[in-house]
């Protein structure tokens, strides 16, 4: 198990498609297996970066390839931005730092955009949850995004609750 005093960092970059979310999730749930997480704590830390790397995609972007509706996989839009969405982790202290970052369009009204049931997207049946999950399953939230320049959605998770298994052996 590490240390508090020992840190662990990595960044992936790729490309604004829907394929490439499942990716991210899997990507920083094997970057805190080694702390041992719990099923809850690795399901949650799997939504919250679902939902940022899928916001990054779909609204900051507007690449709808794979989002269509009632399951279809057909594009809502043919046209797909070449935007890039960077993940960068970093373990320090038993804390989980999650950045999650594109540099689409941008969100013109934080605030309106993390109330709960809001969209912007409502003909792709968009829940508008993504923020309110993020607060949930997360241990704190932040988003900064100027209109055209894009958004950082910063999150963090004390990790540990894996920490009595451990302790047992």
């Amino acid at each position: 198990m590490m240390t508090e005093q020992e840190k662990n960092e990595m960044e992936i970059v790729f490309d604004a498609v829907s394929n490439n979310e499942s990716f991210a999730r899997v990507a920083v749930a094997a970057f805190v297996s080694p702390l041992n997480p719990t099923l809850e704590e690795i399901s949650d830390i799997k939504t919250a970066v679902s939902e940022a790397v899928t916001n990054a995609i779909i609204h900051g972007y507007e690449n709808f390839y794979g989002y269509g509706r009632h399951g279809e996989r057909k594009p809502a839009c043919l046209e797909i931005h070449p935007g890039k969405v960077r993940v960068r982790c970093l373990l320090e202290g038993g804390i989980l730092h999650i950045e999650v970052s594109d540099q689409g369009k941008g969100i013109e009204n934080i605030e309106r955009a993390m109330e709960p049931l809001f969209t912007t997207r409502p003909e792709l049946e968009r829940s508008g949850m993504g923020f309110a999950f993020m607060e949930a399953f997360m241990d704190d939230l932040d988003v900064q995004s100027s209109p055209g320049q894009g958004t950082i959605v910063r999150m963090q998770k004390k990790m540990d609750a894996g920490a009595w298994i451990d302790s047992e052996e």
